[in-house]
This record gives structure tokens, C-alpha cells and sequence, in this order.
């Protein structure tokens, strides 16, 4: 079977870093990209998951309630943990 050329976008320092993980790695990239396709090819999709990062139920009811106390004005908020410990210190 005869090879071929490809060409690929990359973002400059994304393909400074890939080259040199690479060369650490022993390969050059040319073979690391022959790799990951023969990867995909063999398992007939993607060597990992493609997901959106989704918060699930509980994180989003926790962003909620930060959000529903940042619009409380009768209520206190920490700029750090260090502070609320403090606080809490004092109160013992």
C-alpha cells in the first residue's frame, strides 16, 4: 500500500508541546499521528471519550444555592477558608 502526505491546522504552541511530548516519548509525530489512527480505526471510534463537561444535579443545586446567598445582603461571605475558620474560632 503506497503512502501519502496530509496536512493539518494546529495551534502553534499545541504542536510545540505535542513534538516535544513526542521526542520524550521516542516517537516523532508523524508516527504518533499514525498511531491514533490506526487506534481509531481499529476500535472504530475514538480511543477516548468526547464529552461536554455537564455538571450533574447535585453541582448544579450547589452553583445555585452560591448564587442565591451572593444575592442575600443579610448574608456573610468569605473571601477564603482561612477567614471563615476565624471567624468560627472567635465564636467558641
Amino acid at each position: 500500500m503506497g503512502q501519502i502526505n496530509i496536512n493539518i491546522r494546529m495551534d502553534e504552541d499545541l504542536k510545540k508541546d505535542f513534538e516535544k511530548l513526542c521526542n520524550e516519548l521516542g516517537l516523532n509525530m508523524t508516527t504518533a499521528v499514525n498511531i491514533f489512527a490506526r487506534t481509531v480505526v481499529r476500535q472504530n471510534g475514538l480511543p477516548f471519550p468526547v464529552t461536554l463537561e455537564t455538571p450533574n444535579l447535585d453541582t448544579l443545586a450547589a452553583i445555585a444555592e452560591v448564587q442565591k446567598m451572593k444575592r442575600d445582603p443579610n448574608k456573610k461571605l468569605y473571601t477564603n477558608f482561612a477567614e471563615l475558620l476565624s471567624e468560627i474560632e472567635a465564636d467558641v
